[in-house]
């Protein structure tokens, strides 16, 4: 059996092929999004969803959303100019930064051994309950 490729696999299944469909006219919105938008807005949102004539915005920012809400009128009529059939657009804000907040922190950075010696002869000048002195003794200590 000859290997197929991935474009013509999608297209041979019928529920595959309507989900292909349907990402080819997500790429081609978010195209004409990005042309029609102000730059610093299509930087900051993308097309989520397209069904029966309305398009799902994703925004970063409440503030992002509200000055798309705003071009509401005006990106729709943009949107019909380029030839897709947009009726209405729905903006919601669904910030793509958010797992980024909840990372645990990572590995103490690596001070070389100079470095290290250099902050002792810094934290042993400090006084003895001075919170500079015992951070600085924190870093040496976790650093590799």
């Amino acid at each position: 059996m000859a290997a197929r490729s991935l474009d013509a696999y999608l297209n041979s299944a019928g529920g595959l092929a309507r989900l292909s469909a349907h990402a080819g006219r997500l790429v081609k919105l978010q195209r004409v999004f990005e042309e029609i938008a102000p730059s610093f807005l299509a930087a900051s949102s993308r097309v989520a969803n397209f069904k029966l004539g309305k398009v799902v915005i994703h925004a970063d920012s409440g503030a992002v959303a509200a000055k798309l809400r705003q071009l509401l009128p005006s990106l729709i009529d943009e949107f019909c100019l380029k030839g897709a059939e947009v009726t209405e657009i729905q903006v919601k804000v669904q910030p793509t930064h958010v797992a980024a907040q909840h990372k645990k922190p990572g590995q103490a950075p690596a001070v070389g051994a100079s470095a290290k010696a250099g902050l002792d002869r810094l934290a042993a000048g400090l006084p003895a309950d001075s919170p500079l002195r015992e951070a600085l003794g924190r870093l040496v200590k976790r650093s590799r």
